[in-house]
C-alpha cells in the first residue's frame, strides 16, 4: 500500500509540472502585448528561464545528495506553483525576465528530484515504472495548455486563472508530500565529474531532447512553407505529435521489461527516424501529420528509459546522474530549434529537418549505452 500511494504521489507532481509549465504560455503573448515589447525583446526575456533552468541543473544534483529528494522534489514543486503568477503580473520586462529565471530554476530542479524519486520508486516496485511517470507529464501539459486555451477564449482573467492554478497545484504538492519517500541524505560536493556512461547517455538525452524541441517548434512551419498546409492542418502535426508521444509512453514501462533499456532506445530511435524521414518525403501533408506522429511515438520513452538509466549509474549519487545527463539534455532542447533555424536558411527547411532525423538515428546506433537490463 505504501508504495502503491509513493508511486501516485510521484506521479501527482510530473502531473503538475507538465500542468504548471503549459499554463505559463498561452500569456507569452499576452505579456508581450502588454508590455509593449517587440520579437527581440521577447525573445531576450524568454531566454531567461533557459538560463535559470540551466543554472540550476548543477546545483539540483547537490541538494538531492544532501537535502534527499523528497525534501527537493517538494520544495522546488511548491516553488514552481507559487511563481507562476508572477512572470503574468510582473509591469516590466526586466521583471518578468527575473521571475521566468526563478521559474526556470524551480522547474529544472524539480526535474532533478523527482526523476530521483521516481527512480527511488521503481527501484522498490522492482520494475520499469518512469514511462508511465513521464506519460503523467505529457498529459498534465496537455491538460494545462487545454484549459488554458478554453480560459483565454472565455474571458476568464488571466490574474484569476494563473493565481488559482497555482494554488490548485499548492494543494496537489502538499497531499502528495506525506507519500513521497524519504531517502536518506548523503553528503556531496556541488560539482561531480561524470563518468563515461552518465557522458554517453548525456549524449543521447541531447539528441532526444533535440528532436522534441526542433518537432516542437518547426513541425507546423514546415507543413505550411514547404507542403502548403493550412495553419489549422499545420497546427495538427505537433498535435499528432504530442498526442502520440503521451500514448507511448504509457505503454513504455511495458515495453522496457519486455524489450530491456537498449532494445527499446534502439527501435525508438529507429522509429522516430522512420517517421521524419516519412514526413519530409511525401507532398500530402496528412501523411506529413502522420509521420510526425510516427516521430512522437518513436520519441515517447528515449528520456524515460535514460533517466531511468542514469539514476541507477553505479558509483554516481542519482541527483547527481541526473542532473548531468539532464543538463546535456537541456542544451539540446534549447539549442536545437535555432539549430534548425540556421540550417534552413542555408539548405531549406526539410534539410534542416533532416538534423533531427540524424539524431533520432543517432539514438538507435548507440543504445547500448543504457545497458541491456530487463526491468
Amino acid at each position: 500500500m505504501r508504495l502503491s500511494a509513493s508511486r501516485c504521489a510521484v506521479s501527482a507532481l510530473f502531473f503538475v509540472n507538465g500542468a504548471i509549465v503549459a499554463s505559463w504560455v498561452p500569456y507569452v503573448a499576452m505579456v508581450k502585448q502588454r508590455l509593449h515589447i517587440g520579437d527581440g525583446q521577447l525573445g531576450v526575456v524568454l531566454l531567461f528561464m533557459a538560463i535559470g533552468a540551466l543554472g540550476a541543473l548543477p546545483f539540483a544534483g547537490a541538494l538531492v545528495s544532501r537535502l534527499g529528494s523528497r525534501a527537493v522534489s517538494a520544495g522546488a514543486a511548491l516553488g514552481l506553483c507559487l511563481t507562476l503568477p508572477l512572470p503574468v503580473l510582473a509591469p516590466t520586462p526586466l521583471l518578468v525576465a527575473l521571475a521566468l529565471l526563478i521559474f526556470g530554476a524551480f522547474n529544472s530542479t524539480l526535474d532533478v528530484a523527482m526523476n530521483a524519486q521516481a527512480v527511488e520508486v521503481e527501484q522498490r516496485h522492482g520494475r520499469a515504472l518512469m514511462s508511465s511517470f513521464h506519460a503523467l507529464f505529457s498529459v498534465g501539459g496537455l491538460a494545462g495548455a487545454g484549459l488554458s486555451g478554453v480560459i483565454v477564449a472565455a474571458g476568464i482573467g488571466a490574474v484569476d486563472h494563473v493565481v488559482g492554478t497555482a494554488l490548485l497545484g499548492t494543494v496537489v504538492v502538499l497531499i502528495a508530500l506525506r507519500a513521497l519517500i524519504a531517502v536518506a541524505p548523503s553528503p556531496s560536493t556541488v560539482f561531480v565529474k561524470p563518468t563515461r556512461g552518465l557522458l554517453g547517455l548525456g549524449v543521447l538525452a541531447l539528441c532526444a531532447l533535440l528532436a522534441e524541441g526542433a518537432v516542437g517548434d518547426w513541425s507546423a512551419v514546415y507543413l505550411m512553407d514547404a507542403r502548403g498546409a493550412s495553419q489549422s492542418v499545420a497546427a495538427a502535426g505537433f498535435a499528432a505529435f504530442s498526442l502520440a508521444m503521451a500514448a507511448g509512453r504509457f505503454g513504455g514501462d511495458h515495453a522496457a521489461r519486455w524489450l530491456g533499456a537498449a532494445r527499446l532506445l534502439r527501435l525508438s530511435g529507429g522509429l522516430a527516424t522512420a517517421g521524419l524521414v516519412l514526413a519530409l518525403s511525401v507532398k500530402d501533408p496528412m501523411i506529413a501529420i502522420a509521420g510526425f506522429g510516427l516521430v512522437g511515438l518513436g520519441v515517447a520513452n528515449l528520456i524515460p528509459v535514460l533517466f531511468s538509466a542514469a539514476g541507477r549509474a553505479h558509483g554516481v549519487a542519482p541527483g547527481h546522474a541526473l542532473a548531468a545527463v539532464a543538463t546535456t539534455g537541456y542544451v539540446g532542447f534549447l539549442a536545437g530549434p535555432p539549430l534548425i533555424g540556421i540550417a534552413a536558411e542555408v539548405a531549406g527547411l526539410p534539410a534542416a529537418l533532416g538534423i533531427v532525423a540524424l539524431a533520432c538515428a543517432g539514438v538507435a546506433v548507440a543504445a547500448s549505452v543504457a545497458g541491456d537490463r530487463h526491468s
